[in-house]
């Protein structure tokens, strides 16, 4: 096992090299890896159906950023569960809201904040693009900036990398996107639940999340080049 990790933490010097040349500004090979692509070593699991507390009502979402998992509530008692990516430690937030809109193959522009940390971020990526950080579809949290949506970045779905947003699996956020209509509960807690496995909808896990983390000059299944010029694009996988 050390040896496939020594052998891994290589092939990531070894694009943190390529992408410094592109970058020179990086303070560290390990700090310019985890900006571009966030994510670590653990995977998000598959969604399920769980049992849930019965004081949840049908068509409620509840966002449990403890336990890294969007629950859609589907009858008193019982959920489905999903795997999300959850704020960084400095994005933390909680709260309830309402769905306030919805958007097919949603374009994406990134906030001042975002461009004040990496002014190197595109000001706008259309809709339905690969590189897309908002995924295949997007569902906007009343009164907030957040939103719920899909990923160009499906290695990172388990871990804290997000700026606030709920980041799912493109084929999740396809599955919970026409469950949910504008005006449905939002609830998002740190609280953690207990719940039981009912049935998985996905026996050998998600195909997202069998893909790979990138290595230098492969394209993946996605659409990313990695290194060159698309490792600018590559920026925006930890962006939302």
């Amino acid at each position: 096992m050390s040896v496939v990790i020594e052998k891994s933490r290589g092939i990531f010097a070894a694009l943190a090299v390529v992408l410094g040349l592109a970058f020179p500004g990086a303070a560290s090979a390990q700090g310019l890896i985890d900006f571009l692509w966030g994510g670590g070593a653990e995977w998000g699991g598959s969604r399920q159906t769980v049992t849930f507390s019965p004081q949840y009502k049908p068509g409620q979402i509840i966002v449990s950023f403890g336990d890294r998992r969007l629950y859609f509530v589907r009858r008193p008692g019982q959920a489905i569960s999903y795997p999300i990516a959850v704020p960084r430690e400095q994005s933390r937030w909680q709260g309830a809201g309402t769905i306030a809109d919805k958007r097919v193959n949603p374009p994406w522009t990134p906030t001042p904040d975002m461009i004040k940390e990496n002014p190197r971020l595109p000001s706008w990526v259309p809709g339905g693009h690969p590189m897309n950080p908002l995924g295949v579809r997007a569902l906007y949290i009343g009164g907030t900036t957040y939103r719920i949506h899909g990923t160009d970045a499906p290695w990172t779905i388990g871990q804290a990398v997000s700026k606030g947003c709920i980041r799912m699996f493109n084929e999740d956020v396809l599955d919970l996107y026409p469950r949910v209509p504008i005006g449905s509960k939002v609830i998002v807690t740190w609280q953690r639940f207990d719940t039981n496995v009912a049935s998985s909808d996905y026996f050998g896990g998600s195909a997202e999340a069998s893909a790979p983390r990138p290595k230098v000059g492969m394209t993946t299944k996605f659409g990313r080049k990695v290194g060159g010029q698309a490792s600018r694009a590559a920026e925006t996988a930890q962006a939302e």
